[in-house]
């Protein structure tokens, strides 16, 4: 078997879209000056999907988030020579093929990125061939089920928000991540808002339930030591990217500073940075997407790493490149999720392109055993809300 053709295509969103809102979530762009609401910035509209087809005929499907229009010409122009005609049982070679051509200029950031959605695709196929689920190839089912956390609750009207949250804890959930929207700019009316929010979650969903917070990279170290005490009465499971990802200095500190555990790695995208979080004891909970950090062969050795120092995974945004290798390991004890909604930040477009993400019940998510690959397909309900960019 040997990797035919390698084909990249934008999803660009033209579909109803859920208009932006002030303080919808703190974010690094918070601390400076803009003219435009700051949520904005960090909103994604379009989707690259890659297919990668073996001579036999084969198709694998991966996808990639990060600037697709990018992503798609780091693939077209770089990537794809790299790995067509190759064995893709080799995949440990083409991802490090891939990974070292690309050194003088990627590393991190959307080149990790575009790699990731080709190892995701190669993976694909690897199930496909032999008619087993990719969790399968990873070491197997180690849980009956996953334990998921509901995580759509972004900062609006506090009522709105309680609402939502009593809507996912009748449905079984029992933990939840929020987001704050205020930061250090907001001075001490900020903080005070802050405070209101979790304290009407709080209020919903009881001390029985865990409770995450999710800052987004909208606070700094200074802004973090206030309000870490602050809410430790609340017992959050965790607070999530107080500060941003390259302050690795400001993690630590915050880290060994509070009970609460410090979380983060979503913006974080090799092995050997995720060591270095490690080694620095900056995170207590790590966050890395298996569509940033390289794909599925770079992420299976993130959670080896991760077990060994006896901290958790969880990775960002569940969806399935995240669930197979949740379900295959120890290190990860729960994955996030969220539902099927309107297009609002952009990780929703998931949703409309792909078909086969499991739907939660009663708090859990569950893999089949018996669908190859990573057990997606491509939707056709939704192509009329796409323009797609060959």
């Amino acid at each position: 078997m040997k990797i035919k053709s390698v084909r990249a295509r934008v999803y660009e969103w033209k579909g109803k879209t859920v208009p932006p809102q002030g303080n919808f979530c703190s974010n690094a762009m918070d601390l400076l000056y803009a003219p435009q609401e700051t949520m904005s910035t960090f909103r994604f509209h379009s989707w690259t999907v890659v297919e990668i087809e073996t001579d036999d005929g084969i198709v694998g499907l991966g996808n990639v988030a990060l600037a697709p229009a990018i992503a798609k010409a780091i693939i077209d122009q770089y990537l794809a020579p790299l790995v067509i005609g190759q064995d893709p049982w080799d995949y440990e070679y083409l991802w490090q093929r891939m990974y070292r051509a690309t050194h003088a200029w990627g590393r991190k950031g959307v080149t990790m990125a575009a790699i990731s959605a080709v190892d995701l695709a190669i993976w694909d196929i690897l199930g496909k061939s032999v008619s087993k689920p990719v969790f399968k190839l990873l070491g197997g089912r180690t849980k009956e089920k996953i334990p998921c956390y509901y995580s759509k609750l972004y900062r609006t009207d506090l009522k709105e928000m309680q609402a939502e949250a009593q809507k996912f804890l009748d449905q079984g959930f029992t933990a939840f991540k929020m987001r704050f929207g205020y930061g250090p700019a907001h001075l001490q009316k900020g903080v005070t808002e802050n405070l209101k929010s979790v304290e009407a979650v709080r209020e919903v969903i009881g001390y029985d339930n865990d409770l995450m917070l999710e800052c987004y990279m909208g606070w700094n170290v200074e802004y973090a030591k206030r309000m870490l005490p602050k809410l430790e009465k609340f017992q959050p499971r965790w607070l999530e990217e107080p500060v941003i990802a390259d302050d690795i200095d400001g993690y630590a500190e915050l880290n060994q500073l509070t009970s609460i555990p410090i979380s983060g790695g979503e913006h974080e995208f090799s092995l050997y940075g995720f060591k270095q979080l490690l080694d620095r004891k900056a995170v207590s909970v790590v966050q890395y997407d298996t569509n940033r950090v390289g794909g599925i062969t770079a992420a299976h050795k993130i959670n080896a790493l991760c077990e060994a120092y006896s901290v958790p995974v969880i990775p960002h945004a569940g969806q399935m490149h995240n669930y197979h290798l949740t379900m295959s390991t120890l290190a990860s004890p729960m994955s996030e999720y969220f539902p099927m909604h309107d297009v609002e930040v952009g990780n929703e477009l998931f949703y409309y392109i792909f078909d086969g993400e499991p739907v939660a019940e009663n708090g859990f998510v569950q893999l089949d055993d018996h669908k190859p690959g990573l057990g997606l397909t491509l939707k056709t309900e939704y192509l009329k809300d796409f323009n797609i960019v060959e």
